[in-house]
């Protein structure tokens, strides 16, 4: 994991002094690096720079003068404070030697647990390959004795269960993991919770109305192993069918107000953050991972939009968006 280092406010600054003093000419086309030219010479050309450096000699003895370089300080001061304060996350692939070669997932583009395995490839940067799976008829997994999803083949080896494949990948891609055990225990911990609690959120929250089914399920159908005909009709009879699920999950897991009990487990994992970026501190965990993926198919329906807008997710939300990056799937 990489931050913006201290390093980068320093060419910032190295580079305004050298215009300052008169120095080689830098490349940088930043905006700030362009403030500080403007306000010292008026112009970015290298053209005639020993008739603007003999100007600025003469200048600045004046209260002009003065103002300028009092000015070009502070522009300093902003650039590098403003470079200081940029956060740069980034991916962390395994070693190699250590990435499989074959990697497929079999999965539902909208499922929570098929999303927390893809998070945790996409932030490794395991390249992996999707099958989507028709939730009629399966037939794509058909093969397969496991009937549910996700299930991640792995250079030939069936993995099943998201947690499990989690498990069974970070021992292959880091083997030595080292870690505090009061840390461990602490991931582990904030794992079951996602499993135990926070998955049983979503339904009731992304079906809570038929306006919002209908919505989810055009999400689905969209993204899904769909033929045109399934997918008007598991659009519409999938929709009325999940309200009704939806009904009885909240029943099930005593959910009165299901906006309010998702704000609540959004408000729960902000506050076991305790200030830091991320429950793995600079960098996410495989806590962090499994938040992410089971919140990332809901985070632009209604219910996604609801939660960041009334709870303090959002910012932990767009760092992991940022350090994820990318996808690492590999398209057809």
């Amino acid at each position: 994991m990489r931050r913006a280092s201290t390093l980068a406010s320093f060419n910032v600054l190295s580079r305004s002094l050298a215009t300052v003093h008169g120095g080689a000419a830098a490349t940088s086309a930043s905006p700030s690096h362009g403030l500080l030219q403007v306000a010292l010479y008026g112009t970015s050309s290298t053209t005639g720079s020993h008739v603007r450096r003999r100007w600025f000699d003469s200048f600045s003895g004046g209260p002009a003068g003065k103002l300028a370089i009092g000015v070009a300080g502070t522009l300093a001061s902003v650039a590098v404070a403003s470079s200081l304060t940029q956060e740069v996350y980034a991916k962390e692939p395994p070693p190699a030697e250590l990435v499989p070669k074959d990697v497929v997932l079999y999965q539902y583009e909208a499922c929570p647990f098929c999303n927390k395995v893809k998070a945790f490839l996409d932030y490794h940067d395991i390249p992996y390959k999707i099958v989507e799976v028709n939730p009629l008829s399966k037939k794509e997994i058909k093969w397969s004795d496991y009937k549910k999803v996700p299930i991640l083949m792995v250079d030939g080896e069936q993995l099943v269960d998201s947690s499990a494949i989690i498990d069974k990948l970070n021992d292959k891609i880091v083997p030595e993991r080292v870690a505090a055990p009061s840390s461990n225990d602490e991931e582990k911990k904030w794992r079951q919770w996602v499993d135990n609690h926070l998955v049983h959120m979503l339904s009731p929250n992304i079906y809570r109305n038929t306006s919002e089914a209908l919505e989810s399920f055009d999400y689905i159908t969209s993204n899904g192993n769909f033929s045109y005909t399934e997918k008007f009709t598991v659009k519409y009879a999938g929709a009325a069918a999940m309200y009704f699920v939806s009904k009885k999950l909240k029943k099930k897991y005593n959910i009165t107000d299901e906006r309010a009990s998702l704000y609540e487990a959004a408000e729960t994992w902000v506050n076991a953050l305790d200030g830091r970026d991320f429950l793995g501190g600079s960098k996410p965990n495989m806590a962090d991972l499994a938040v992410f993926g089971v919140l990332r198919p809901i985070r632009y329906l209604r219910s996604g939009k609801d939660m960041v807008e009334h709870t303090r997710i959002g910012e932990w939300y767009s760092r992991m968006e940022r350090a994820v990056g990318e996808s690492a799937r590999i398209k057809a």
